[in-house]
C-alpha cells in the first residue's frame, strides 16, 4: 500500500474516531506555561479568549520532555505545519520548515531578541537546546508586522524560563545509549531562582555532549561510511542564561537577561560522493546576547514595551587535508573565521484610543557589523586581513485591533522595512574589492478576522504581506568560484491567505484545522547563466523565482478514559516553483504529507507511559553522483517510546526510544539519519 493510501485510511479513522469521540490529536495547548518569561513573548495581538495564538502554536517545555525532544529542530514536529530536515552537503546542518518556507524565510529569537547572522543566516536549528525553555511559539503565515522584518513564511521565539516562587529550582541529568547499550552521550541541564514581589532573579542553563550517534543495522557500508557509529558526528552545546528583574508594581516590569551559548561540531560525509567530500569541522560556533526588556503601563490606557540589545556571533570553520583532521597543508585547507556583532532594538507603544480600538505602534533598528577573514596554507601560508561589512536594518510599523463587539476581531497592520549597506569589503587576488553600497525597502501589510461565536469555538480568516532581505552570502558570494555575485537582488515576498478555525465538541475533545495558500514572487533562486567560452555555464542569484506554497492542516485531541489521552495532527503541502532556465527544479527538504499521532497513558498514579508515530512521505532531494538529479527520497514511519515514573513528589526518572524499529531513511540525498536510540534521565525538582 502506498503511503498516500495510507494516509487517506488513517484520516477515515481519524474522522470515525473524532465523531465517536475519541481524541486523535497534537494540539498547542491553550493555558500558558507558569514558567513563561512574559517579556520574552513574541509580539502577538491575534490571541483568542485562552490567550492561545491565532494560526500559530506553543510547544511547552512539558511536551518537549514528554516527547524527548532535546533540540529544537526535533521539537518543531510536534505541531502541524512544521517539519524538520537536513542541508546535507559539507555543512550537513539541521534545517526546520514552516509550511514550506525554510530557515532564511522565518525567523529565529530568543526571549524576542533576533537570532540573524548577517553573512548568510546559515542557522543550525540542532545547536539550540530545549532543555531549559518555556516553550517554543511559533507563527505560521501570519507574523505581526509588529515583530520587525523577516517573518516572510513564519516566526520561531524562544522563550526562557522565570521563576515564580521564592525559591525553586531544578536539575536533570541524563545519558544517550547506542541499539546495543553502549553510552553516546550525556546531558545536565538545571535552573536555579526566586521571586518576591518586587524582583526576581535566576541562572539556567542546558549542555549535551555527543561522542557520535549510530545508524541502523541493517545500513549497508560504503567507502565513505562503514557503519555502526556515525563518522564524524560528535557536537558539544551548551547554554546559559542568566536574569533579574525588577516589578515596581502589578502592571510593570523590567529585565536584564543573558544568554551565552557554545557549540562545536563535526559534519559527517555523503555516504558515496567520494568526488566532493572536504574534511570539515566547526570547533567554535558561539553566540551571546545581553538584552534589556521592560514594559511600563502609562495611565490607564497605554503602555510602553522596548527590547534593547547587543549581540555576537563568533565562528570558525577549519578545512583540513584528511579524514583524520591532522593536516592542513593542502590547497584545499584553511581556517575561516567569522566575528559578528549586532546591536538595536525595538520600542513598542501602546493605546486603547477607544472602547473597540487599540493602536500600537512600533520602531526596530538593527545595526549588524560582520567582520572575515581566511587563513589558506597553500601554495604559501597566508592570513588574509579582516575585511568587515556593515549593513543597517529599520523597520516602522501600526497596527490596530478593532473589536466589534464580544464576538469579532478585525486587526489591521502596516509596516516599511528599509536595508541600508554602509560598508562592504572583500579581500580577493591580495587586494580589498569594496562592492557597492546598495539599499532596498518593502512595504508589508496585513489583515485578520477573528471570529468567536461561542465561548467553545473559533473562526479566522487572514491575509499577509510579507518580504525577507537577501542575505550578504546571497548578494556577494562567488560560493567558491561557482556563482557570480549579484549585489542588486531585492527583497523576495510572500502574500499568505489562511482560513482556519477551532472547536471544543466535548469535555477534554478540540478539533482545529486550517487552509493555508502562499503566493511567492521574486523569490531569490540560483539560476544557470552562460557566459560562452571559455567560461561556460555557471550560477547566479537573482529575484526570478515564483510559485506557491498551499495545503492544509487538521488536528484533534482529547481525553479518551481518565488515565487515558490521545492526540495527532496532520500536514498536506505542495510546494509548486518555476525557475527560469531551470525546469527540472523541485523544492527540496519538506514532505507532502506529515502525520503525528501519539498516547499519553497513566498505567498507575506514578507512571505515564507515551508512545508517538511520526510518518512522512517521500521529499525531494537533489542527487550529486550519477545520475545527477532530482528525485523523491523514501517516506518513512517512526515509532517512538517514553516513559517517566515518579519516585518521589519531586524526583522522576524519564526514559526513552526513538526510531524503535530501527528504520533505515534519509532526509536529504547520501545522509542517512540515526538508529535505534535511548535515553535515561534523572530530573530534581525543589
Amino acid at each position: 500500500m502506498t503511503f498516500r493510501a495510507l494516509l487517506l485510511a488513517g484520516a477515515a479513522g481519524f474522522a470515525a474516531l473524532a465523531s465517536a469521540g475519541v481524541a486523535l490529536a497534537q494540539s498547542a495547548p491553550a493555558d500558558r506555561p507558569d514558567d513563561a518569561y512574559d517579556l520574552g513573548e513574541l509580539v502577538v495581538t491575534a490571541r483568542d479568549r485562552d490567550g492561545q495564538i491565532v494560526g500559530g502554536a506553543v510547544i511547552r517545555s512539558d511536551d518537549m520532555r514528554r516527547f524527548d525532544k532535546a533540540s529544537v529542530d526535533q521539537a518543531l514536529d510536534l505541531i502541524p505545519g512544521a517539519a524538520a530536515g537536513s542541508s546535507g552537503g559539507s555543512r550537513n546542518e539541521r534545517l526546520v520548515f514552516i509550511r514550506g518556507f525554510d530557515r532564511f524565510q522565518t525567523t529565529l529569537s530568543i526571549d524576542g531578541v533576533r537570532v540573524f547572522l548577517p553573512a548568510d543566516n546559515r542557522i543550525d536549528f540542532a545547536r539550540f537546546l530545549t532543555a531549559d525553555l518555556s516553550q517554543v511559539q511559533v507563527s505560521k503565515g501570519y507574523v505581526s508586522v509588529l515583530d520587525g522584518p523577516g517573518g516572510m513564511g513564519g516566526a520561531i521565539n524562544l522563550v526562557t524560563r522565570r521563576p515564580s516562587r521564592p525559591f525553586e529550582g531544578e536539575l536533570r541529568v541524563g545519558a544517550g545509549f547506542d541499539a546495543d547499550g553502549g553510552i553516546n552521550s550525556h546531558t545536565v541541564s538545571g535552573r536555579i531562582g526566586g521571586a518576591t514581589d518586587r524582583f526576581y532573579a535566576q541562572i539556567s542553563g542546558a549542555l549535551s555532549d555527543r561522542d557520535h550517534w549510530s545508524l541502523p543495522d541493517d545500513f549497508k557500508p560504503t567507502t565513505l561510511e562503514d557503519g555502526d557509529e556515525r563518522e564524524l558526528s560528535a557536537t558539544e552545546d551548551w547554554r546559559i542564561n542568566l536574569k533579574a528583574g525588577f516589578t515596581p508594581n502589578a502592571t510593570d516590569e523590567y529585565s536584564l537577561t543573558y544568554t551565552r551559548q557554545e557549540g562545536s561540531k563535526n559534519a559527517p560525509y555523503h555516504v558515496t560522493d567520494t568526488a566532493s567530500t572536504r574534511y570539515w569541522s566547526w570547533p567554535y560556533w558561539n553566540i551571546d546576547s545581553l538584552a534589556f526588556l521592560s514594559r511600563t503601563q502609562l495611565g490607564q490606557d497605554a503602555w510602553l514595551k522596548t527590547r534593547l540589545y547587543r549581540n555576537t556571533f563568533e565562528n570558525l570553520l577549519s578545512s583540513f587535508d584528511n579524514a583524520a583532521q591532522t593536516s592542513q597543508t593542502q590547497r584545499r585547507a584553511f581556517n575561516s573565521y567569522y566575528e559578528d556583532e549586532a546591536y538595536g532594538g525595538n520600542i513598542e507603544l501602546g493605546l486603547r484610543i477607544s472602547p473597540n480600538d487599540t493602536l500600537r505602534a512600533a520602531v526596530f533598528y538593527r545595526r549588524d557589523e560582520h567582520v572575515e577573514w581566511q587563513q589558506s596554507f597553500a601554495p604559501t601560508p597566508f592570513i588574509e586581513p579582516p575585511h568587515t561589512t556593515t549593513e543597517d536594518t529599520w523597520s516602522i510599523a501600526v497596527e490596530n485591533t478593532h473589536a466589534f463587539g464580544e464576538a469579532v476581531d478585525l486587526i489591521v497592520g502596516v509596516s516599511w522595512d528599509y536595508r541600508d549597506l554602509q560598508r562592504a569589503e572583500d579581500f580577493n587576488d591580495n587586494k580589498f574589492v569594496y562592492h557597492p553600497l546598495t539599499d532596498d525597502s518593502a512595504l508589508n501589510a496585513q489583515a485578520m478576522l477573528v471570529w468567536r461565536p461561542d465561548v467553545d469555538s473559533q473562526v479566522y480568516a487572514s491575509v499577509s504581506s510579507r518580504t525577507r532581505f537577501p542575505t550578504l552570502f546571497e548578494r556577494f558570494s562567488s560560493r567558491f568560484g561557482t556563482a557570480i555575485p549579484n549585489p542588486d537582488i531585492t527583497a523576495e515576498r510572500a502574500l499568505n491567505f489562511e482560513i482556519g478555525g477551532r472547536r471544543r465538541i466535548a469535555s477534554g475533545l478540540q478539533v482545529e484545522g486550517a487552509i493555508f495558500y502562499a503566493d511567492i514572487q521574486d523569490a531569490l533562486i540560483q539560476i544557470p547563466v552562460d557566459l560562452g567560452p571559455p567560461f561556460g555555464v555557471t550560477n547566479q542569484t537573482r529575484n526570478a523565482g515564483s510559485g506557491a506554497n498551499y495545503g492544509f492542516e487538521a488536528a484533534i485531541t482529547g481525553q479518551a478514559s481518565p488515565t487515558l489521552r490521545l492526540g495527532a495532527n496532520y500536514t498536506w503541502l505542495r510546494r509548486d516553483f518555476d525557475v527560469p532556465g531551470d525546469p527540472a527544479y523541485r523544492a527540496t527538504g519538506a514532505p507532502e504529507h506529515k502525520l503525528f499521532a501519539w498516547a499519553d497513558w497513566d498505567v498507575t498514579p506514578r507512571l505515564t507511559v507515551t508512545p508517538s508515530l511520526e510518518a512522512t512521505s517521500d521529499r525531494w532531494t537533489y542527487r550529486s553522483v550519477a545520475p545527477v538529479g532530482y528525485y523523491k527520497a523514501d517516506s518513512v514511519i517512526l515509532a517512538h517510546l517514553s516513559g517517566q515514573f515518579a519516585l518521589t513528589p519531586r524526583i522522576d526518572l524519564i526514559g526513552g526510544v526513538r526510531n524503535l524499529l530501527d528504520e533505515t531513511y534519509v532526509l536529504t540525498d547520501g545522509f542517512p539519519e540515526e538508529g535505534r536510540n535511548f535515553r535515561l534521565d534523572l530530573r530534581m525538582r525543589f
